[in-house]
């Protein structure tokens, strides 16, 4: 299944670097952890960093029923949500020729505001899931209060794209003979460490939380 580039989900520069095929989006979005929500509020740009979790097609973006962001998000307004994952520093020999490994997707569309009970449960099951699994079924299930003070918008993933970096640095000719200077990559990874226990906790690590770790 192929993305369907739409005008504001086609790349305007370094074309060759965009994915075609729908499961780079999946994956992507399913490895990072956070995305960032923009849109206009109150006449002016914001761009915010949210949780989020998908399932299937679906995006869902959580937050608290105060947070204005998510109010101006449900009303149909055009929002943009993207994800970046950063795999390396490149070093070149020139300056320009600097650059970074990365993944990133950038979604468009109109979130709307889930006010059905069971898709809502099941969406802060996804997003739950998403950030610390094994958690919904481990932790305390929501109660009603909590229930009511969070809120959850769904964002169709249909316009969307994917672009990406990797390897190494591109040089110019003339700087590949300037041996003084080293060139080349530095990973970037995102790590998870050993599990801190609350003061108040007396039982050991669960399973699922070692299994985070090792996503």
């Amino acid at each position: 299944m192929t993305l369907s580039p739409t005008p504001r989900s086609t790349l305007t520069r370094k074309r060759d670097r965009a994915a075609t095929d729908r499961q780079a989006l999946y994956d992507l979005l399913d490895e990072a952890l956070i995305c960032h929500l923009g849109l206009v509020l109150n006449g002016s740009p914001v761009v915010l960093p949210t949780g989020y979790g998908r399932d299937g097609e679906t995006l869902y973006l959580h937050g608290s029923t105060g947070a204005g962001n998510l109010r101006a998000a449900a009303t149909g307004i055009d929002v943009c949500v993207t994800v970046t994952l950063l795999d390396g520093i490149v070093y070149a020999r020139s300056l320009n020729n600097h650059s970074m490994n990365y993944r990133s997707a950038v979604v468009h569309g109109r979130a709307k505001l889930v006010d059905d009970p069971e898709e809502k449960m099941r969406a802060l099951e996804v997003v739950t899931e998403h950030l610390a699994p094994g958690s919904w079924e481990h932790a305390r299930a929501v109660n009603a209060k909590e229930f009511a003070s969070v809120a959850v918008l769904s964002l169709d993933l249909a316009e969307a794209s994917v672009k990406a970096r990797a390897g190494g640095p591109g040089e110019e000719p003339e700087d590949l003979s300037a041996d003084e200077i080293w060139a080349g990559v530095v990973p970037v990874q995102t790590t998870f460490g050993a599990p801190v226990p609350a003061d108040y906790t007396r039982v050991p690590v669960p399973e699922h939380v070692n299994r985070g770790r090792d996503r």
